[in-house]
């Protein structure tokens, strides 16, 4: 950077930053050489990105000069960590790439051409590092008439498994992972296949979600039957019960944590350009409805940075919530100037409605500055009032660029070209999207989360076992003489506070996790920000894996009793139960397996024949025996070389419950899958590939068994798991830490993975 730039961008943000935003900076967002090293600072990266977006001030008449002083400006608010744009802004604008936006939504329509045009159009934005949306509910059901071929369709499902290779074809190819949520309406014909897609670990690229209607809930209160359309005639294709379907939803979320749900109605009722066509799905998270072709451009202010302490307690700084609020409407405004759409279509609505999405994070923080438990109506009720008032600044903001800029463009035809109308330079100003990457660079909380755990174990090189402590919980202990090491490794263990000896009644109340909240109290959190979101709010609500289908269906029930536009679930643990909680047949003596139903494996034959394969592990050399009977592949032994120890008893566990899923009748493909990618901390090169872990071997040996009985032949090499699939134990698929479930996403706050991205 030039030499004026040290005393005109003060470069204080290298030495304040924590260790692990610096190492999540330098990891994902700073510019790296050929070598893969950075060659930019944190504060190196924030000029580009502030000299970059106040460059589009000179599209609307400023100065070099004002330029300039808009540059610096936008500096301030980033490295203040007041305000921070979505990843992509931060990755690359100033860059070659200049792909600002995180998400996008495109069209599927009913025929060949306008299917895989979605499909190459996905590619397209996944190569560029964007998510994708999309509605398959324009597709003719599986089994129904195709004239030109006179032939039958082959139904939504199957084309989105085109969606989801297509988009592991692009991550294999080493970009940013693309992320896909699918939508279907619930009157579609084949609903019910849709929502049972992801009981075998299928669509790992996908979320998806189902498009509830208000016909539909009214039929589910009232015990009705509701009619299937088939979108191709329009024509009643069938009925189904109402509530048996919402029963079904409710257990495959229970189930698989898919699929979440979406008020469609509510979602078109503040559609801003009805004039332009309906809402039919959202991006990957949830949050921000969208138009076909239209991209989002979100932000968030970190509220831990407005609460001011005086003789009377702690309030916020709503004087200067509002001047970052009004500074970043502008921000994200400039940002659609220079940004670089990846297609031509996207560039004309984008640049027609101007949505921008301000939203917040660090609301856990601030609530426990304010001294409130997350779980309470103060805390609601703070909530809301904090949400208006950002809705009210951010509105102010748009309606003074509009008289310095002008209106959207399709402004006339909009809701809001009435005679009391607003002359908005925006369609929509504010969004609550998920913050993972971001909050670990501000050292806050994530979106309107609550804390994920006040203390955490992180393992690092050698097995290290260090504990990262809450930075607020750390300093009250400290100050109130409570802190010890030990008291922070038996929180770590412990998972929360709730209930610890030692810990203060008070500071227990204030540092409730995301297991501590009733369900009950995540759904009101998002309904008091929602009443004051132009478009919607990410948000996961945590369940225990203890918790029932029961308690996940009131949480659907409370969500469209209190006006949300979505709602997104997570039942801890809940992907580890996916391939043997499904309600598919198994062959051979095991007969049919339901869901509810008991699985007895069959006996194991007297001989058996199979190989042994050796797969050098992080734990050592792991010794894989595979064999068969005349039924097919039966059992797994493993062995660990001269290490034993956990490593080898946890292997020998896991290969005790491989054997016996094979004679229950459970696909060896299915298990093959969710081993393939399991990572730990100590991962092996081995045979000219990466093994992550011990399962991850045994799913290699399994699937070199699977190749050698079916060609007579095996490969020696280790192949790129290609599945995708996060962790199934809930660790993370590059570090090894633990995944965060949160605002319809999963991130590591030890790397700064996120599924989303």
């Amino acid at each position: 950077m030039p030499e004026q730039d040290t005393a005109t961008y003060p470069r204080t943000i290298d030495e304040t930053l924590s260790p692990n935003s610096l190492k999540v900076l330098q990891k994902r967002y700073l510019k790296k050489d050929d070598d893969g090293q950075p060659i930019e600072k944190p504060s190196d990266m924030f000029i580009r990105v502030a000299k970059n977006i106040a460059s589009a001030e000179a599209s609307f008449g400023a100065t070099e000069a004002q330029v300039e002083e808009a540059a610096r400006d936008f500096y301030e608010l980033m490295t203040s960590l007041e305000f921070l744009p979505n990843s992509p802004t931060l990755m690359n604008a100033g860059r070659e790439l200049q792909q600002l936006s995180a998400c996008f939504v495109l069209p599927v329509g009913d025929s060949m051409d306008s299917i895989f045009g979605a499909v190459r159009d996905t590619a397209i934005i996944h190569k560029s590092g964007g998510g994708t949306g999309f509605s398959f509910s324009r597709l003719r059901p599986a089994g129904d008439q195709v004239r030109s071929t006179q032939g039958v369709s082959s139904g939504p499902i199957s084309f989105m498994r085109v969606f989801n290779q297509a988009t592991e074809a692009v991550k294999q190819g080493g970009t940013r992972r693309g992320a896909n949520m699918g939508v279907l309406r619930i009157d579609h014909p084949d609903i019910i296949d849709f929502v049972k897609c992801k009981l075998d670990g299928d669509f790992a690229n996908f979320n998806i979600s189902v498009a509830l209607t208000e016909e539909f809930m009214d039929a589910v209160k009232s015990g009705d039957m509701y009619d299937l359309r088939n979108p191709r005639s329009k024509d009643v294709a069938g009925q189904l019960d109402a509530r048996e379907v919402y029963d079904l939803i409710v257990e495959m979320a229970w189930a698989t944590g898919d699929p979440g749900i979406i008020f469609i109605d509510r979602m078109n009722r503040d559609n801003p350009t009805p004039a332009l066509g309906e809402i039919e799905s959202t991006n990957p998270c949830g949050e921000q409805p969208l138009l076909p072709y239209e991209a989002c451009n979100l932000g968030s202010v970190n509220l831990s940075k407005f609460v001011r302490w005086s003789e009377a307690g702690p309030d916020i700084d709503w004087d200067r919530l509002a001047d970052v609020v009004h500074r970043g409407v502008r921000f994200l405004d400039d940002v659609i100037e220079v940004n670089q759409y990846p297609l031509e279509k996207i560039a004309e609505l984008v640049a027609g409605n101007r949505k921008i999405g301000l939203g917040v994070m660090g609301w856990a923080d601030m609530l426990i500055m304010m001294g409130l438990g997350y779980d309470s109506d103060e805390a609601v009720a703070l909530g809301e009032k904090v949400m208006g008032f950002i809705e009210a600044e951010a509105r102010q903001a748009s309606m003074r660029l509009a008289e310095e800029r002008g209106v959207f463009p399709n402004w006339e035809g909009s809701i809001y070209d009435t005679p009391e109308g607003m002359r908005l330079r925006n369609a929509t100003v504010t969004t609550i999207a998920p913050t993972g990457t971001l909050s670990i660079i501000a050292n806050c909380s994530s979106g309107i989360e609550p804390l994920f755990a006040v203390s955490y174990v992180r393992t690092v090189m050698d097995n290290d076992r260090l504990i990262e402590v809450n930075p607020l919980f750390e300093d009250i202990a400290v100050k109130q003489g409570f802190y010890s090491r030990e008291l922070m490794a038996l929180i770590a263990d412990h998972g929360s506070v709730h209930g610890i000896e030692g810990v203060p009644e008070d500071i227990q109340r204030a540092f409730v996790t995301a297991h501590d909240i009733s369900p009950e109290w995540h759904v009101r959190m998002q309904a008091a920000f929602q009443k004051h979101t132009d478009n919607a709010v990410s948000k996961t609500v945590n369940f225990a894996h203890e918790a029932t289908v029961d308690d996940v269906r009131q949480v659907y029930d409370l969500a469209h009793e209190s006006g949300v536009k979505g709602v997104t679930i997570y039942r801890d643990g809940s992907k580890q139960n996916q391939v043997l909680s499904t309600g598919k047949t198994a062959k051979g003596d095991a007969g049919e397996v339901t869901r509810h139903g008991e699985i007895e494996p069959r006996p194991r034959p007297s001989v058996t024949m199979g190989r042994t394969e050796k797969i050098q592990t992080g734990c050592g050399n792991l010794y894989v025996t595979i064999n068969s009977d005349e039924q097919g592949l039966c059992e797994v032994f493993t062995q660990m070389g001269k290490s034993g120890g956990c490593a080898a008893s946890q292997s020998e566990a896991l290969s005790r419950m491989i054997s016996v899923s094979l004679r229950a009748g459970v696909d060896p493909q299915a298990i093959l899958k969710h081993l393939r990618g399991i990572r730990c901390p100590s991962p092996a090169w081995a045979q000219g590939g990466k093994v992550l872990s011990c399962a991850d071997a045994v799913g290699i040996a399994m699937e070199h068994y699977l190749e050698w009985a079916e060609t007579g032949h095996a490969s020696t090499t280790v192949s790129k798991n290609t599945d995708g699939l996060v962790n199934l134990a809930g660790a993370c698929p590059e570090c090894g830490g633990a995944l965060e479930h949160e605002s319809g996403c999963a991130v590591c706050r030890a790397c700064g993975y996120s599924k989303c991205a």
